[in-house]
């Protein structure tokens, strides 16, 4: 099921729960960890339960997310019987946030980014134009000629279908940042490529910003 069970003054999902009926390390790593911080993760209470709804219902999942932050531990811990990897785009953050969450060890992947957020305009248009022949989703990402495909991740990225999607990453905020015109296209393009019965949930953050929209 995918109902809650009481776990001292926490709620987590059933699913969460092993047959055996104990938490599984990477579950009791992250209630420890957000028992204790103060920390407040990237997203506010409403997107975090839509996302636990949709992981709820899909555990286990494969589940792919742009950006490894303060909420990372918690999308790890919701889908534990599944696969959850996080591409992100600064190395040194990747060995930071290792030390305090050992459980992601081998599920954080540095990512170079392409672009940058003050190219956003032109490749918008780029895609729309002169671009339109060679970025169709279903050309796929390896052998892509869009400008906006992420082109240098590694096999495990392109060769596992993702039923679950979240771009929260890179940075877009500051014109040197890279942007996520990549990461939101390289998203369509693996969702639109499924193969496995179902669709592919894609989950996009910080919608209020021109590029995201």
């Amino acid at each position: 099921g995918t109902g809650t069970g009481a776990i001292g003054s926490f709620l987590v999902p059933s699913n969460c729960i092993s047959d055996e009926g104990w938490l599984p390390p990477q579950v009791s790593s992250a209630l420890l960890h957000y028992a204790t911080t103060t920390i407040i993760p990237q997203q506010n209470r409403a997107e975090i339960q839509l996302s636990v709804k949709v992981l709820s219902s899909r555990n286990p999942c494969n589940f792919l997310v742009f950006g490894l932050g303060h909420d990372s531990s918690l999308w790890n811990a919701l889908n534990f019987r599944g696969k959850t990897v996080f591409l992100e785009e600064d190395a040194t953050w990747i060995e930071e946030a290792l030390k305090g969450h050992p459980q992601l060890k081998g599920k954080a992947h540095h990512v170079d980014y392409p672009t940058k957020l003050s190219q956003a305009e032109d490749l918008i248009r780029y895609y729309g134009s002169e671009g339109s022949s060679s970025c169709t989703p279903k050309m796929g990402l390896r052998s892509s000629k869009c400008k906006l495909a992420l082109r240098n991740l590694s096999d495990e990225i392109y060769d596992t279908e993702w039923d679950v999607i979240m771009i929260d990453a890179p940075r877009g905020y500051f014109d040197a940042a890279p942007g996520r015109m990549t990461a939101i296209f390289s998203a369509a393009v693996m969702a639109s490529n499924r193969k496995k019965e179902g669709v592919t949930d894609v989950f996009l953050h910080d919608v209020n910003r021109r590029v995201e929209k």
